[in-house]
């Protein structure tokens, strides 16, 4: 087996005089110096993937890729042949006139012209001429100046990389490879992180295939010339191996590609090259062994000559590929970048195929094996495809053996794979393992995949299936079967198949439903499982010897395969991913269709005849009618047939009282009773016999149950049945006209009154009543209501039912019997939606009169019935395969229903919205059970009234708290395990308002505003150190504190400080639950703690702080800012200035002095954003909203946190003073907004709102001397706590005079916008 050597004639300086001053020799030593071993593995290890690592080459890079170092590679290409002068010399010849795209190397020291980067690349990526034809063209320039020509083709190469930069001629003459790409990888500082390999847009769609297109060309055709000339492949091998070590993604990921391709080229080239000496071979063996008179020695001489000529080629070629191998594969198969790892283990799968005497070796298998575990889906992806090129083809399986036997293992645990696709590749791969190499699968590999069949994805099943096949049913039918064409015309091998299917799907014991498994094998097994005639014959065969079980799982196979073939789709919960079915599909689906019907036709009252006595038989023969093409009873004149059909219909019927076969039957008949059918008279007339003798049968047992008390079990029984009968066929048929309401309804009413009536009697006696009030209203609704005389008295006989049908059954809601409440609950939700306001919707105003409103007796019980019935613990599921566990199953699926139907109720309002508290409270503890209906339900109250909704999750966390603080009193109560419940339960509910924060202010305002209040509802009497019942509520309202603003949470304190007031805490020993609550309301850099005085303190230094009557003056006004419509809600007064030279007594009693209107004072003229108020001074409070550390944070219009406030004075002095703050000293994308909110009058309560925003403030105008410091500060750049600690500063430069007392405080809102 040859391996790769490495030429060594190229590889070597030559000792030429051209050759050794010629600079592209020394770019060619240098360049191989920048693969080292140690940069090759750090890199294959960890490397970075984004593109900003070009910006920042770490030491140890930077020297493995100086020009002075050498590397393994290029050790191993000198130490490697003897030494070879180039064919062609390696001078720069003569400057020839410019082709199109080459450009010159001017002599006699003109200045060079740049090269040409683009024009190249710009051909590639538009790829509007033909590759042959631009490679040519290149060709061309090479031959007049090959400087110049492979100039441009290295910038064809970095401009494919991405980079903008270009080698020049100067760079080309001066430095080496290495030094080159240390350069371009300094500028390489592209402001987005694609290139044009990962680009995306239509300019760059097709430029990977463009790109590995033009390498290809470009090897091909250079074959017989210049792939042999030392000069240009020996430096684009040297190029792209330096590249492909870069630390750019961009230019590792391209050079790989490009190598990658050339090799995949080169190991072409060989391949022919292989052949040539084969064929030259055996020309001189043939030419050697003819006869010394025949034999010709020029004809020896040269082909012996061919033989040299062609040992030589191969051996550069084997070298140049043994470099590409070595310098780029062995280290980039396991880059960090999936894209680059997938490109080496796809090219390395194709020259195994293409070169397999070469590569088909345990020393190359290897890397596809240990990349079976690689962690990205692509790669094992690549794997996986690379192999099945290996084992499909029947040739190589032979030298797969050890591999097979190293990694099977690792293939067969690919098929459970967490990516379908990967997975559904992995179960092909072992197909062919299975169809080229016996024996390697054992019965344990295999048994492993047979599960995959009933997965949930088609394409995943439909494989297992294909695999399944092969394994078990392909081999035994093809040994049963005959010769030749007899083979296809037995029916033998077709039963072979459905005998191995039956006992597959029974013992097995994997799933209980057929029609996945034959989904599944619809692809590969599609005319056998349509062989509806050896179906049906092993069916109806007498001496099939088939049991109670294949009979009942032959039967379902021929409904799945018959559902299959009619309807073109899979079962319920398997995905396909495909929209729809092309026409020629739809055509095969339509023959199929026309074929199973003409065959069943006849065949089917006789299958129903067979097996009408089993219940679990005939409920599936009788789905067949749903997939019949029921014109051809017309068209084909099979009316016999149909005669028989309904014959042994009727009789299915009479003998079974079995829900599902009953269900079957009525929709069969339904399906034969269209009018637009010929027979639709003898099918009705059928229906009509069927049911009058179902009537009479019921009117005589009717009467006997109402004359006599006392029944006994056959009696029962037989008028149970009847009625389940009648009820099934009133559910798809309309029987108003036999009219069963009246005796129906008295049946009922004595089972009320009395309690006489069995339950199997008044189950289906609640169902047939509830029908003949949906016909009725079907029949009213769907009449004219304009041409008819107002039918009020079909109205009101209508409404006089159903409310006497729901009084029954809301009678029946306190019945002893379980199974008659839950059906009374289903009909009774059901009926209350129907008769809801929602029914006049769509043009039915005239139904208006129907109308029903539950009182509120009805809503408390069906509330009562929700909680007995549906809110309990159910047992612990084990495995959920015994009996007991799917019992437990439905029980659980029933009392989702209950639950849903009462959802529904409460969203279109028939009951009162409160009621949906109820609901709620369980959402935390039976979230398994029912956390998908409880979730959804939130949703749509949520959409339809947002603020009613807040309060019923408000009120439910009461109704919770209230509960076990009767069961378990006060003390103690926050460590109980019921109580973290319920703060689980809260942080559940706050969740559930979602991201939209500033959507959501002002109703979880509300919420904590309305929590606060129920905290302390009930205070403990005067001089009691108790804490009152409720305030453990606060710790549950601390759940819904992360989503509230800043300036919320200091509103929220005061007012929970003025609440406080009127309880009676101890002094020093705050109240735990208050505590945590003022905690969860504390911003992160100043948390807030109780102080003695019952008010929230912070823990931040201040000047002074304003006066307590001050402060009560604010809590006031703040409470009534607290409103949910408050837009947006008044910030919390800080004031951060100090009347110098006055006493903060003096303060208070100023303020306390100071007189003010209730309306803006005389003169004060709104300016800008400032209420300039000419005759008294105006202390403004600014809540200023600085940007946060990083920007990049930030979206359009939020709403930042604040940073800091501070207030100060403004006085005639200052009236044309404008506040800004400075934004030239903030970014140009930033603006600052003020928004101007209430102006509150010192000594009144009532704050004056603004509703809408005034103008921005773009700029600082007339500022006075005092506040020279802004000015001076303006044109500084400063973070935002320089910012800030300017601004105060400054702000007390310009003190007020002794003697102003403000009036009013003017309250701003501020913040900043990002555009």
């Amino acid at each position: 087996m040859p391996t790769l050597r490495s030429s060594s004639s190229r590889y070597q300086s030559s000792s030429s005089p051209s050759s050794a001053s010629s600079p592209l020799r020394r770019a060619v030593a240098a360049g191989r110096r920048s693969v080292s071993a140690a940069s090759s593995s750090s890199m294959s290890v960890a490397m970075p993937c984004d593109d900003g690592d070009s910006k920042r080459t770490s030491e140890g890079d930077s020297e493995s890729l100086s020009a002075g170092e050498g590397s393994d590679f290029e050790d191993s290409l000198r130490r490697n042949g003897k030494k070879r002068a180039a064919k062609r010399p390696l001078k720069p010849t003569p400057a020839k006139l410019p082709k199109k795209r080459s450009r010159t190397v001017r002599a006699h020291g003109q200045k060079e012209s740049e090269p040409p980067a683009s024009d190249l690349f710009d051909a590639v990526k538009g790829a509007k001429s033909d590759m042959q034809s631009l490679v040519d063209e290149w060709l061309d320039s090479y031959k007049q100046d090959q400087d110049a020509a492979f100039l441009e083709l290295v910038n064809f190469f970095i401009r494919s990389c991405g980079c903008k930069g270009t080698v020049t001629p100067e760079m080309f003459k001066t430095m080496s490879n290495s030094e080159i790409i240390q350069h371009l990888t300094e500028q390489f500082n592209e402001d987005s992180g694609d290139y044009p390999l990962t680009a995306s847009g239509p300019s760059w769609k097709k430029f990977q295939g463009s790109f590995c297109e033009f390498v290809r060309t470009l090897v091909y055709q250079c074959q017989y010339s210049l792939l042999y000339d030392g000069f240009p492949m020996d430096n684009l091998i040297s190029l792209l191996t330096g590249l492909s070590d870069s630390q750019v993604r961009a230019f590792r990921h391209t050079s790989t590609l490009a190598a990658m391709k050339l090799m995949t080229s080169l190991v072409r080239v060989a391949l022919q090259l292989s052949l040539h000496k084969d064929n030259n071979q055996r020309q001189y063996e043939a030419e050697r062994n003819k006869g010394p008179g025949q034999r010709a020695p020029e004809r020896l001489e040269s082909l012996l000559e061919k033989r040299r000529e062609l040992q030589e080629h191969q051996e550069e070629i084997e070298g140049m590929m043994n470099a590409l191998f070595r310098g780029v594969f062995v280290h980039r198969y396991r880059d960090v970048l999936p894209e680059i790892r997938a490109i080496c283990i796809e090219e390395i799968g194709s020259w195994m195929q293409s070169y397999s005497t070469s590569f088909l070796t345990d020393s190359y298998l290897k890397y596809i094996g240990w990349t079976l575990h690689d962690k990205h889906r692509d790669v094992r992806l690549k794997c996986l495809k690379a192999l099945k090129g290996l084992y499909g083809n029947q040739d190589l399986t032979a030298r797969l053996e050890l591999f097979t036997s190293r990694f099977k293992d690792r293939m067969v645990s690919m098929v459970m794979d967490r990516e379908y696709d990967v997975a559904v590749e992995a179960v092909r791969l072992l197909i062919l393992i299975l169809k080229s190499m016996d024996g390697v699968l054992t019965d344990a590999d295999c048994e492993s995949i047979y599960p995959v069949v009933y997965a949930s994805n088609r394409a995943l099943a439909s494989a297992a299936g294909e695999f399944l096949y092969w394994k078990l049913f392909y081999p035994e039918c093809e040994t049963r079967a005959l010769g030749g064409r007899e083979r296809r015309r037995s029916p033998r091998p077709r039963r072979t198949f459905f005998y191995l299917l039956l006992s597959f799907f029974v013992e097995s014991e994997l799933h209980d439903h057929a029609a996945y498994l034959v989904d599944s094998l619809w692809d590969c097994a599609g005319p056998l499982l349509k062989d509806w005639e050896s179906l049906t014959s092993l069916l109806l065969e007498k001496d099939q010897n088939l049991g109670d079980v294949q009979e009942s799982t032959l039967i379902e196979i021929l409904v799945s395969s018959v559902r299959q073939a009619s309807e073109g789709h899979p079962p319920v919960g398997r995905v396909t991913g495909r929209k729809g079915l092309t026409p020629k599909e739809r055509k095969i689906q339509a023959d199929d269709k026309v074929k199973l019907t003409e065959h069943l036709i006849p065949l089917l009252p006789q299958l129903l005849a067979k097996f009408s006595a089993d219940a679990e038989k005939v409920a599936p023969l009788l789905q067949l009618l749903n997939y019949f093409d029921l014109n051809i009873y017309c068209t084909r004149r099979l009316e016999k047939h149909l005669e028989l059909l309904l014959q042994q219909l009727q009789e299915v019927v009479v003998k079974h009282a079995e829900p599902a076969v009953l269900e079957a039957g009525a929709h069969a008949l339904y399906l034969l009773c269209n009018p637009e059918f010929t027979f639709f008279t003898r099918v009705d007339f059928a229906r009509s016999q069927l049911v009058d003798l179902l009537t009479d049968r019921f009117q005589q047992e009717l009467e006997e149950l109402l004359q006599s008390s006392f029944l006994d079990e056959d009696e029962v029984y037989s008028l149970a049945a009847t009625l389940k009968r009648l009820s099934a066929f009133y559910n798809a048929h309309d029987l108003t006209r036999w009219e069963l309401y009246e005796p129906c309804y008295q049946l009922l009413r004595k089972a009320v009154d009395t309690g006489e009536v069995p339950h199997q009697v008044t189950l289906p006696a609640l169902t047939l009543v509830y029908f003949s009030i949906l016909w009725t209203l079907t029949h009213i609704s769907g009449s004219d209501a304009s041409q008819s005389l107002s039918p009020q008295k079909q109205l009101l006989d209508l409404k006089g039912r159903m409310v006497a049908f729901c009084e029954l059954c809301q009678s029946c809601l306190s019945d002893v019997d379980s199974e008659i409440q839950e059906q009374a609950f289903v009909l009774l939700s059901d009926l209350l939606l129907i008769f809801s306001p929602q029914m006049t919707v769509g043009g039915r105003e005239f139904l208006r009169p129907l109308v029903f409103i539950p009182e509120a007796t009805l809503q408390s019980e069906l509330a009562s019935f929700l909680m007995d019935h549906v809110f309990i613990q159910p047992g612990e599921l084990s495995s959920g395969h015994s009996q007991e566990d799917r019992l437990q199953i439905e029980q659980l699926h029933q009392r989702r229903r209950l639950l849903a139907g009462f959802c529904k109720l409460l969203l279109y309002g028939v009951l009162e919205m409160d009621a949906a508290s109820d609901v709620f409270k369980h959402y935390n503890k039976f979230y398994n059970d029912y956390g998908d209906i409880i979730k959804e339900t939130l949703t749509r109250a949520r959409q339809i009234d947002r603020s009613h909704c807040s309060r019923i999750l408000l009120l439910s966390l009461k109704q919770l708290y209230t509960e076990l603080l009767q069961e378990q009193g006060p003390q103690g109560l926050s460590e109980l395990p019921a109580f973290i419940e319920m703060r689980d339960l809260a942080r559940r509910f706050a969740l559930s308002f979602g991201p939209q924060q500033l959507q959501n202010r002002d109703l979880v305002v509300m919420l904590h505003k309305e929590g606060i209040k129920f905290s302390l509802s009930e205070l403990p009497p005067a001089g009691s150190s108790s804490q009152p019942p409720n305030l453990a509520f606060l710790e549950l309202l601390s759940e819904f504190s992360p989503r509230l603003f800043h300036q919320d949470k200091q509103l929220l304190l005061s007012y929970l400080e003025k609440c406080l007031q009127r309880a009676s805490q101890a002094p020093g020993h705050p109240w735990g639950p208050v505590t945590t609550y003022c905690h969860s309301l504390s911003p992160g850099e100043n948390t807030a703690e109780v102080s003695p005085q019952r008010y929230p303190r912070s823990k931040k230094r201040r000047v002074e702080g304003p006066s307590r009557q001050h402060r009560e003056d604010v809590s006031a006004s703040q409470e009534e800012s607290l409103q949910p419509n408050s837009i947006p809600a008044t910030p919390a007064l800080t004031s951060t200035a100090v009347k110098s030279g006055q006493p903060l007594g003096a303060s208070e009693e100023m303020e306390e002095g100071s007189s003010s209107e209730l309306a803006f004072p005389q003169g004060c003229v709104p300016r800008g954003n400032l209420a300039l108020i000419p005759q008294s001074g105006v202390s403004l409070s600014v809540l200023c909203c600085c940007l946060p550390q990083d920007p990049l944070i930030l979206g359009s219009s939020q709403v930042l946190s604040p940073f800091f406030s501070f207030s100060f004075s403004l006085f005639p002095s200052t009236l044309n003073f404008v506040l800004a703050l400075m934004l030239a000293t903030l970014p140009p994308l930033f603006t600052l907004y003020f928004y101007p909110l209430s102006l509150i009058q010192l000594h009144s309560q009532q704050p004056i709102h603004f509703r809408q925003p005034k103008v921005k403030v773009l700029e600082s105008t007339a500022f006075p001397d005092s506040a020279q410091p802004f000015r001076s500060w303006s044109g500084q750049a400063a973070d935002p706590v320089s910012f800030s600690r300017h601004l105060l500063s400054s702000l007390q430069v310009c003190p007020p005079s002794r003697g102003d007392s403000p009036s009013s405080v003017l309250l701003c809102w501020c913040f900043l916008d990002w555009l």
